[in-house]
């Protein structure tokens, strides 16, 4: 066996301690938004039967034609995917657990997702996403809802420099009327296709309109446009939406040739996107998906949602200058001789009792080194117990930020005069 130290697979990072902290501070100030809308938590499992990604995002996308972490349970030979995104496992656990049978659902989720690309800046194999899905919503006001709701997170987190795209896919009918259209577009035009294209051409040309080769821009360009198909209901529908957003403030640009990459979209959709991160713009995307919960086995009903990038949006916010909350420490406890530890125990646990936070120094050493540990701890105050103290029955309270005099406490005023010195 080799002793080569070993690797985290390639795209799939480490989040060490300093950089936690600031997913941690992310993430508490992403679910006080989230419930503030009246959304609530659901988990669902990482690995879920392969049928449900080619069902629910279709079978001729990226993802599933060369991204999913697909394998065969060695066990009992069923086909099993590490979840690629979390709208279809977020739907199939509302329709598995009958959550639709009484009242529409505000449904959020967050977590790894998996998908096999080139590793890049923003774009990782495994990487975290914070999912939205509203289930049994028809009307444009859910629609808009979710687009003003990332517009006050964006605020909530000090983000600026993103703009919002949007669009409308139509319905069933004018998407089929599209596609006809697109397809003998594109057929009179072979020669300028890429090898994607050609082979997408009649399995899903809308998927064309979403190419990123330069080279076939100005052709895209040209293509007919599926807004020019939609029907009274859809217009109106959209219509609706831009209303709404518009007496909120929210700006916006319709893009026609926002498609997205999942086939299971119709009617809204839209992208928040930054020209701050590079190729991998977006941070925010989502839109309604009304027919995915037939699709999957369910009754008939509406749906809108949407998914944020976490990398993504951490990258964001450090290039917007958002610095990184340092951890939390209100008291680094130095301590001594045998008495004074048993003394260092009582007082830490005393203080977590009154919901401070605490660090306990281990390992020994003089009161020099552990004093240059506490004053690197980022720590409030220090409390310093040597032999005097544990016989007083009492520790030596030290301000290590701002300034003032050390002091004498005994364990009754303990608490008090810790919370005197770190408000």
């Amino acid at each position: 066996m080799s002793n080569e130290t070993l690797q985290a697979v390639r795209g799939m990072n480490d989040i060490l301690p300093d950089e936690a902290q600031l997913w941690l501070w992310f993430e508490d100030t992403v679910r006080d938004w989230l419930e503030s809308y009246g959304y609530r938590n659901i988990r669902m499992p990482l690995v879920e039967p392969t049928a449900l990604f080619k069902r629910a995002i279709g079978e001729v996308t990226d993802i599933v034609e060369k991204e999913m972490y697909s394998f065969e349970d060695s066990l009992n030979g069923d086909q099993l995917t590490l979840r690629p995104e979390g709208t279809a496992s977020c739907v199939r656990a509302a329709l598995q657990h009958n959550l639709l049978y009484n009242a529409p659902q505000r449904l959020y989720y967050g977590g790894a997702m998996f998908r096999h690309e080139r590793p890049q800046k923003g774009r990782y194999r495994q990487f975290h996403q914070v999912g939205v899905e509203a289930l049994g919503f028809a009307g444009p006001d859910i629609d808009a809802e979710q687009i003003v709701m990332c517009a006050r997170l964006w605020k909530k987190l000090g983000i600026g420099d993103v703009a919002l795209q949007i669009n409308s896919l139509g319905d069933a009918a004018s998407r089929q009327r599209h596609r006809e259209k697109l397809i003998a577009y594109f057929e009179q035009r072979k020669d300028a296709l890429d090898a994607d294209a050609l082979r997408r051409l009649h399995s899903n040309p809308l998927r064309i309109l979403d190419t990123k080769n330069p080279a076939m821009q100005e052709l895209v360009s040209a293509a007919p446009r599926l807004m020019d198909e939609l029907e009274e209901d859809a217009i109106g529908h959209f219509e609706a939406v831009q209303a709404i957003l518009k007496r909120h403030g929210i700006a916006f640009e319709i893009n026609p040739r926002l498609v997205r990459g999942l086939d299971y979209y119709n009617r809204t959709v839209f992208e928040w996107v930054t020209t701050r991160l590079g190729a991998q713009g977006t941070i925010c995307a989502g839109g309604r998906y009304d027919g995915l919960i037939e699709q999957i086995g369910g009754k008939p009903a509406p749906a809108c949602g949407f998914a944020m990038g976490v990398e993504r949006l951490l990258a964001l916010l450090q290039e917007s200058g958002v610095q990184n909350p340092a951890a939390p420490l209100d008291v680094y406890v130095v301590h001594q001789g045998e008495q004074a530890q048993s003394l260092a125990w009582r007082a830490a646990e005393n203080l977590r009792d009154g919901g401070l936070r605490v660090l306990l120094h281990c390992g020994g050493g003089s009161f020099k080194s552990q004093m240059k540990k506490a004053d690197g701890s980022a720590a409030v105050c220090a409390i310093i117990i040597g032999d005097d103290e544990a016989a007083a029955n009492a520790v030596t309270l030290k301000p290590l930020r701002g300034g003032g005099e050390q002091q004498r406490v005994g364990m009754d005023d303990l608490q008090q005069k810790v919370r005197e010195l770190i408000m």
